[in-house]
């Protein structure tokens, strides 16, 4: 029997109102992304509340406004010909940004694909090769800007159940070409699986995901970044709940699954990029003290 770390609360549903994917739904094991530094170095439904109602920024289970603004300062717009999603800005080297983002969010898009970074400036984005991500849903864009410095990502400890969590990100209008501005949303681990589903989501939150939001941050209440946003709750389809080695859960643990949010944890970002370079000195995450 599968157990999986749980939270104590007592889900409660909030609306009925049924908000899709802002990307469309796709399947990541077809869009395998070689990444690396050869080159330039080369959302939702309803959601489940354990102690959380607030779902935006600003109500009294946010610690400031800092928190706000750092979560915007490292939350960029991923766009095609038109809007796609959420990204990070991952790591800096020299006039080099990197972004982490999700595979499907680049699969809604076609080549060239731009950022647009939290000052407005859009630039082109490419993709590296080399580091392989693998079955998870997972993808990384590259920028140069020699003029303009940004602000990227602190990495934290993944999160335990009961931990608050904040979720970033640029939810889309209903047209699905742009987006509305910034928005973080307030809740907490519910659930910590002991393995991870298909696409590498491990950490199920109660957070509202909205259209959009898929590959923002998920942050602790320090400002670190723990994991990344890519599966909203309820979904509209009710395929069985399966994991990265292809067995399936049991029905409860099922129901618990779809009604929350999940991201890919961060550290099993770290682990992948690692494995992937082969490289001790080499680090995409700029892990806290």
């Amino acid at each position: 029997m599968l157990t999986a770390s749980l939270g104590n609360g007592i889900f409660t549903q909030h609306s009925s109102t049924i908000i899709t994917y802002g990307e469309t739904h796709m399947d990541w094991r077809k869009f395998t992304l070689v990444l690396g530094i050869s080159t330039l170095f080369s959302a939702s439904t309803p959601v489940v509340s354990v102690s959380a109602p607030c779902k935006s920024f600003g109500c009294n289970t946010s610690p400031s406004g800092q928190l706000y603004h750092q979560a915007k300062s490292i939350t960029v717009k991923v766009l095609s010909t038109d809007f796609l999603g959420s990204g990070i800005l991952l790591e800096k080297r020299g006039s080099n940004y990197r972004v982490l983002t999700n595979a499907h969010v680049l699969q809604a898009g076609d080549r060239p694909y731009r950022i647009q970074t939290p000052d407005g400036t859009i630039y082109t984005a490419n993709l590296p090769k080399k580091l392989n991500f693998g079955n998870n849903d997972l993808a990384l864009l590259q920028f140069h800007s020699k003029t303009k410095i940004y602000a990227v990502a602190s990495i934290g400890a993944s999160p335990v159940v009961g931990d608050e969590v904040f979720a970033g990100g640029f939810p889309a209008t209903e047209e699905s070409s742009q987006a509305k501005g910034f928005t973080l949303t307030t809740g907490k681990i519910l659930l910590v699986l002991p393995k991870p589903l298909e696409g590498g989501y491990q950490l199920g939150y109660t957070n509202n995901l909205e259209k959009g939001m898929s590959g923002g941050p998920l942050l602790n209440r320090h400002g670190e970044v723990v994991g990344v946003n890519g599966m909203h709750a309820y979904p509209l389809w009710d395929a069985p709940s399966v994991f990265q080695d292809g067995s399936k859960t049991d029905e409860e643990l099922h129901k618990m699954i779809i009604r929350l949010s999940w991201a890919v944890s961060m550290e099993k970002i770290l682990h992948l990029t690692q494995k992937s370079t082969k490289t001790p000195h080499f680090s995409v995450l700029n892990k806290a003290d």
